[in-house]
């Protein structure tokens, strides 16, 4: 069906559980867990990120930043989760579905990140699996992007692993820590998820 406005409201607010795991939108009160596992997490993190200054992990930057996300999230352009464990509640990433298009395109891209205490145990796989998955089932969409780094074979695997297809190569994708990086592009579509055998 082509679809020319975004799902329901609902669709942009949700609660995610697939054990051990449970994602939903940020809250001001996750902003100590949040800048907590960020300073932990820095040296994995920016290989992959830009890096921060101190005033980027600040209370009033985080309420700058969950204020934007909601405003995205209103309009359907962006959809910003915090994954946490069940068990104890720790923050252990996020996951972003931005740059939300509907009309003929109904495609969006994917980020994540995962704490650096919390690699390699399946979680990001988690993350992106169960997003996606809202992604196609709830807000309708046809294609999900994903662009990782050549270097990052951890995100290489798990985008294949979900039955992400590698299509290209785009040249100075992403601008970060002051020189221009290129990206593998990775696309999922609804057809391709729907076929899959496995998850």
């Amino acid at each position: 069906m082509f679809q020319l406005r975004p799902a329901g409201s609902a669709a942009f607010d949700p609660v995610l559980v697939c054990d051990p795991l449970l994602l939903r939108a940020p809250h001001l009160r996750d902003f100590e867990a949040w800048a907590a596992l960020r300073a932990g997490s820095r040296p994995h993190l920016t290989k992959w990120e830009d890096d921060w200054t101190a005033k980027d992990v600040t209370a009033s930057s985080f309420r700058r930043r969950l204020r934007l996300w909601e405003r995205q999230r209103r309009v359907a352009a962006s959809l910003s989760l915090f994954a946490y464990r069940l068990d104890g509640e720790a923050l252990i990433g996020g996951v972003t579905l931005s740059n939300i298009r509907f009309g003929a395109s109904r495609s969006g891209v994917i980020g994540y990140w995962v704490g650096d205490g919390f690699l390699r145990r399946g979680f990001g796989r988690i993350i992106v699996r169960e997003t996606v998955r809202h992604a196609f089932d709830v807000i309708g969409l046809n294609r999900v992007e994903a662009a990782c780094q050549p270097g990052n074979e951890a995100s290489a695997r798990l985008l294949a692993g979900l039955g992400f297809e590698r299509e290209g190569r785009a040249r100075e994708y992403l601008r970060i820590n002051g020189a221009w990086r290129d990206h593998d592009i990775y696309a999922l579509t609804a057809g391709d998820w729907a076929g899959a055998a496995q998850r």
